[in-house]
């Protein structure tokens, strides 16, 4: 009977290891990732929000400037009540699918500055070539992804889990 090859027992030790490992840690990520996810949306909502409403937001001006048909002196708090009142609904973990719509509505509205004011958001035209406003608003993205993720918790409602099988 030939030997055992101690590489692939090795191999075998560890993978058993890993998978001992991942059967804790897994487990217990599903339970906290997704809703610390949604707390951090929710605190970054706030935080960005409160700065609106106190004048003291560095991207005013350029709300303002995207947003050019609205009086500065009202659009950029009404966006930041908005701005908290979504964060606060993410902190609580309230009408998630009413939340999310409402977060994404407004994250999509951030992209509005590539096409109003494409000279602020690319260096020298180019849509490769991002200033730091324009990097600003695609990290939006990580965001908008972040929600999608927190929206994969959301619920259905009595009937459809009735109904499911």
């Amino acid at each position: 009977m030939a030997s055992a090859n101690p590489t692939t027992n090795l191999t075998r030790t560890a993978w058993s290891w890993v998978a001992r490992i991942d059967r804790v840690v897994i487990p217990f990520l599903r339970r906290v990732a997704v809703p610390m996810l949604r707390v951090s949306l929710g605190v970054v909502f706030v935080w960005f929000g409160l700065l609106k409403i106190f004048e003291v937001s560095p991207v005013s001006e350029l709300v303002a400037r995207t947003v050019y048909w609205v009086d500065p002196d009202v659009i950029v708090p009404v966006l930041g009540v908005f701005e908290v009142t979504v964060g606060v609904l993410l902190l609580l973990g309230r009408a998630l699918r009413l939340t999310l719509f409402l977060f994404l509505l407004q994250m999509l509205g951030t992209f509005l500055t590539f096409i109003v004011l494409p000279d602020v958001t690319f260096r020298d035209g180019n849509p490769f070539l991002l200033t730091v406003e324009g990097e600003f608003v695609v990290k939006n993205l990580v965001l908008i992804s972040a929600a999608l993720v927190v929206g994969t918790t959301v619920r259905r409602d009595k009937a459809a889990r009735r109904a499911a099988p």
